[in-house]
């Protein structure tokens, strides 16, 4: 079993996005003139031979760039291939709570996702805190992104010492995934994953053949328990992400927890 831990199903308005102008540039992918089909993302989870994706809705300052309701949508035509994953408000904290609540107890979401560097706020920012309190209660992972912006934004929220060190150690109860390796500062996010219990990574926007070192040597050591894959699809497709597993020396235990094991626990996944 594959689950994906990172990845969103498109909308136009997401792909149009200007801070994705770079990633455009790099895949050569082009902004299609209509909504994509569901069906489009369960194929290419077929072609990776991805069972389950996690699929994340976007919303910043501009708005929602993937609703919560829209990734219900997706989630309610393949309800064996997707889970959900909400994005709230940063700027509105209560309404934010209610926001998640409605998505965890109306929608059956099973986690919260916020992108730092769209909102140009460390994952330590007072905004968030409201948000890791309702997290807890609810007993859902936070998902957020580390390391380097490809988009087009400044890096620096990504940063996993000192901004997602603090929140950890404020929340000792949250249960963190950090996505995107951290990458240039992955050393910084072993050393928390290491520290922290409940602190966890994922691969997602890196292929198998882009790992670092340091990334790989922990998955097959003492981390095996704390990596989870992801892709970041549609900016790389599952089948992509995967190219080159054989090459990292896993033994069946540590494959078995990085494809798919460590999501099913985090996510409490059925």
């Amino acid at each position: 079993m594959v689950v994906d831990a990172w990845m969103q199903h498109p909308t136009a308005r997401f792909l149009r996005h200007e801070a994705f102008e770079s990633l455009r540039r790099w895949t050569g992918q082009q902004v299609p003139a209509d909504e994509v089909p569901v069906e489009e993302t369960i194929s290419a989870l077929d072609a990776g031979g991805v069972d389950v994706g996690l699929v994340s809705a976007w919303h910043g300052p501009e708005g929602a760039l993937i609703s919560n309701d829209e990734v219900a949508g997706f989630v309610r035509a393949y309800p064996d291939r997707l889970a959900g994953l909400a994005s709230v408000d940063l700027r509105t904290p209560v309404a934010a709570i209610h926001e998640l609540r409605r998505c965890v107890h109306d929608l059956g979401f099973k986690g919260l996702r916020v992108v730092p560097w769209l909102w140009s706020l460390p994952p330590n920012d007072r905004r968030y805190y409201p948000l890791y309190a309702a997290c807890v209660e609810l007993a859902i992972p936070f998902c957020t992104q580390v390391g380097h912006t490809g988009p087009l934004r400044p890096s620096e929220t990504g940063r996993p010492i000192p901004y997602l060190d603090e929140v950890a150690l404020d929340f000792p109860e949250l249960v963190i995934v950090a996505g995107h390796i951290g990458y240039p500062w992955t050393e910084e996010m072993i050393a928390l994953a290491r520290k922290y219990p409940n602190v966890h990574i994922d691969t997602s926007a890196y292929t198998v053949r882009r790992y670092p070192v340091e990334l790989i040597a922990y998955l097959r050591s003492d981390g095996r328990h704390k990596i989870l894959f992801g892709t970041n699809y549609p900016m790389i497709a599952p089948a992509k992400a995967l190219e080159g597993l054989e090459g990292l020396g896993l033994d069946d235990e540590a494959r078995e927890l990085f494809l798919s094991g460590n999501a099913l626990r985090v996510f409490r996944l059925e």
